[in-house]
């Protein structure tokens, strides 16, 4: 079984697949100093719950955007599944072009989710992703990874507002009725939801405008299933795009699922 594995500034998503399907996934909050040992116990547990040991594991991929983090994931690879892992950057082959002006920046989890839209839709995409940042990318034809936008996320937006007003209080993210508040909370809460709304229709358009073609929109990330109730410039809604590109990068690399 393969352990897939997808760590964000915020969240990790560790999943596993047997083969054929996808048979179980949790998350668990990035913690940059968690040790292999740690990790490890974590798992375990979860794994019983779902009916599945940890010797049963004998394969794993890493996609971190969290490079102090990547020993302590590959020590739990290599000490508990008796695995070399696959660490996106590193040592796997992506087998699709970046076209950018330095491809070695360009974040393991935006290069991920190009392929698992590519694999997914036909033709020229915007894929954007929703977490700690919010990002547009465009992924060619051909699956060609041609570069992007990077906007602070949502979540940051927001606690950053509340930090830098001292009279403005935390809010809860939710998607608001009216645009225009009657109080504090729900003017902030219009301003930021609605906000971010217009980022992204203005962002899409400039992109299309720009490439001087018709793309598919796909939106996947942390609260995407929020943006995508509220705009028509969202083509489809997949909270299975990382884990989709993880999966095939590994079938590229080994030949198995």
């Amino acid at each position: 079984m393969l352990l897939a594995i997808e760590q964000g500034n915020t969240n990790s998503l560790f999943a596993i697949h047997d083969g054929e399907r996808w048979v179980a996934q949790w998350r668990t909050a990035t913690e940059a100093n968690r040790t292999a040992d740690e990790y490890a116990v974590w798992l375990a547990q979860l794994l019983n719950m779902a009916g599945l040991q940890l010797k049963m594991l004998d394969s794993c991929i890493i996609s971190s955007v969290v490079p102090q983090s990547i020993f302590n994931l590959r020590n739990l690879a290599r000490r508990y599944l008796n695995a070399e892992p696959l660490v996106i950057g590193e040592n796997a082959e992506l087998g699709i072009p970046i076209r950018t002006a330095k491809p070695s920046e360009v974040g393991s989890d935006r290069i991920v989710n190009a392929l698992g839209a590519h694999i997914a839709y036909p033709g020229p995409l915007i894929v954007v992703d929703s977490g700690t940042a919010t990002t547009l990318d465009v992924v060619a034809a051909d699956g060609g990874f041609e570069g992007g936008a990077i906007a602070p996320g949502i979540h940051l937006s927001v606690e950053a507002l509340h930090a830098a007003a001292a009279k403005l209080p935390r809010v809860a993210l939710r998607k608001p009725e009216r645009v225009v508040g009657n109080d504090t909370v729900s003017a902030m809460q219009s301003g930021v939801f609605w906000g971010y709304i217009c980022l992204i229709e203005g962002m899409i358009a400039r992109i299309k405008e720009e490439r001087k073609e018709e793309m598919t929109v796909i939106a996947t990330g942390g609260v995407a299933s929020l943006f995508y109730d509220a705009t028509t410039v969202i083509d489809h809604f997949d909270p299975d795009v990382t884990i989709r590109g993880l999966l095939e990068i590994h079938r590229r690399n080994t030949g198995l699922g």
